[in-house]
């Protein structure tokens, strides 16, 4: 056992403050994995209505929703979704964003962290809110997906959607 070392007893004994010190910085780092963020779902009536809208449309074209999920986002601030790609498959991906914000990104990275995919909209063009686009990966790998939308009124509890379809037919 370590404390049973004389000579490692005897530092610990001489230097109580390097214990004392050891105990604030375990019990430092346990505190600040609260600031961690959180992962909340959200409802808002008018990105439902557009999710099964997308959710009909993608489906006569022969695709099969593979992953969904309603997130609660901040202005400014990227989501990041890690999701798992099979080479020679064709994915649609679809991101909705809040009505009331102004900009809407999505960037999407390979396992490499090299962009594959980046697409913007703002609040006035023709798609306004949702951002869709298909992809087939070159490789069978994780990549990485990161909506963002930026709204000047409201900061916090945006809500967001986001759907990844494959093509069976």
């Amino acid at each position: 056992m370590l404390l049973s070392d004389p000579y490692l007893l005897r530092t610990i004994m001489k230097t109580p403050y390097l214990l004392i010190l050891s105990f604030l910085l375990i019990s430092f780092s346990a505190n600040s994995q609260s600031n961690v963020i959180k992962v909340q779902s959200c409802s808002d009536g008018l990105i439902s209505k557009q999710v099964d809208s997308l959710k009909k449309l993608y489906s006569d074209d022969g695709f099969i929703l593979m992953k969904e999920a309603s997130i609660a986002m901040e202005s400014e601030y990227e989501m990041p979704v890690i999701i798992p790609l099979n080479q020679g498959s064709l994915y649609q991906f679809v991101f909705i964003g809040e009505y009331t914000s102004r900009l809407y990104e999505v960037r999407m990275y390979d396992w490499n962290e090299k962009q594959v995919v980046y697409k913007q909209n703002k609040w006035g063009d023709v798609d306004g809110n949702v951002i869709s686009y298909a992809y087939q990966p070159r490789f069978s790998e994780f990549h990485m997906m990161k909506p963002v939308q930026v709204n000047k009124q409201k900061k916090k509890n945006l809500c967001g959607y986001v759907m990844m379809f494959k093509k069976v037919k």
